[in-house]
C-alpha cells in the first residue's frame, strides 16, 4: 500500500494526536489515541471508528502489525507514513509497534450496556489508577465476565495506560462509566444481587454464589468503597489475608473473584 506522508514533528495532525495523551484534550476532541498493533486490532474488532492512522514502516515487524496494515485497505481512515522521529513523538512509552491511530471515543452509557448473559457483573468504584482498571478489564475478558461498570471513575477508560493494560479488551467487551447512584439503581432494577469487597466482612467470597445474576464491587486501594455500598441490600465479602498485608491489589482481587465465578458457572 502507498500512504500519504508526514515528515515533521511540527505537523498539526501530529500535534493534535500527541495532545490526546491528556484526558482534557480527549474530552475536548472527542477522540482517543490507540497505540499498539494488538490494541488496534481489538479496536477494529470492537467496531471503533478510526479517524487516522500513523504508520512507521521500518518498525512494522510483528504479525500483528502486518494484520493491521492488511485491514487498513478496507478502512475509510486517513493513513500517514511517518519516519522514526515522528513516530517516536506520537508513541506512548517504550513499545513501538509501528502503528497507532486516532479514533472516535466510543460512547459508554449505562443505559446502553448490554451484558453478555446473566453471569457476573463487575463494578469498579472510584478506582483511580488506569493500569489497574485496564488489568481488571483484561481479567474480566479472560474469565467471561458479563459486563464491567466503572462507577465514579478516578481515570477515564481511554487513558493510554488503561488501553495498554487491558490489551485492547476495553474495546471488545460490554463496559461503561457511570455514577455510583446510577449503578446501584441499574443493579436494583434488574434484581441483581450485589456483593461488596471489604476487608472487615464476615463472609468469605467462597461462601457466596457469584455464578449468575450477581455483581461484585471493588473499590480503590487508597479509599476503599464509599458508604453508599453499605446499603442493606449489599452483602459484604472478603478475600482471606493470611500474611502481614491487609489487602490485595485491586486487579489481583478481581482476577480471583472472576475465576471463582467462572468455576461456579461451570459447576
Amino acid at each position: 500500500m502507498s500512504f500519504k506522508t508526514i515528515t515533521s514533528v511540527h505537523n498539526p495532525r501530529v500535534k493534535d494526536a500527541v495532545r490526546l495523551r491528556s484526558a482534557r484534550h480527549r474530552a475536548k476532541q472527542g477522540r482517543i489515541l490507540i497505540d499498539g498493533a494488538r490494541e488496534l486490532l481489538q479496536a477494529m474488532r470492537g467496531g471503533v471508528r478510526l479517524v487516522e492512522v500513523f504508520v512507521c514502516s521500518q518498525r512494522c515487524h510483528s504479525s500483528e502489525s502486518g494484520a493491521v496494515l492488511h485491514r487498513l485497505e478496507t478502512l475509510a481512515a486517513d493513513v500517514w507514513d511517518v519516519p522514526g522521529e515522528v513516530f517516536a513523538k506520537l508513541a506512548f512509552g517504550d513499545r513501538h509497534d509501528g502503528v497507532l491511530a486516532v479514533a472516535e471515543a466510543p460512547a459508554l452509557l449505562l443505559s446502553e450496556l448490554a451484558p453478555r448473559g446473566a453471569g457476573l457483573i463487575a463494578v469498579l468504584a472510584g478506582v483511580e489508577k488506569p493500569g489497574n482498571v485496564g488489568a481488571v478489564l483484561r481479567s474480566a475478558d479472560a474469565a467471561g465476565v458479563s459486563a464491567v461498570i466503572v462507577a465514579d471513575p478516578g481515570t477515564d477508560l481511554y487513558n493510554p495506560n488503561c488501553i495498554r493494560a487491558s490489551l485492547g479488551t476495553v474495546f471488545t467487551q460490554p463496559v461503561c462509566t457511570s455514577t455510583t447512584a446510577e449503578t446501584m439503581a441499574w443493579l436494583r432494577d434488574r434484581k441483581i444481587r450485589v456483593f461488596a469487597t471489604r476487608p472487615d466482612a464476615e463472609r468469605q467470597y467462597t461462601e457466596v454464589d457469584l455464578g449468575s445474576s450477581a455483581a461484585v464491587v471493588l473499590g480503590s486501594e487508597s479509599a476503599g468503597l464509599s458508604d453508599a455500598w453499605l446499603a442493606d441490600d449489599v452483602q459484604p465479602i472478603r478475600l482471606p489475608m493470611l500474611g502481614s498485608a491487609d489487602s490485595l491489589n485491586v486487579s489481583a482481587a478481581a482476577a480471583v473473584l472472576f475465576y471463582h465465578a467462572l468455576s461456579q458457572r461451570k459447576r
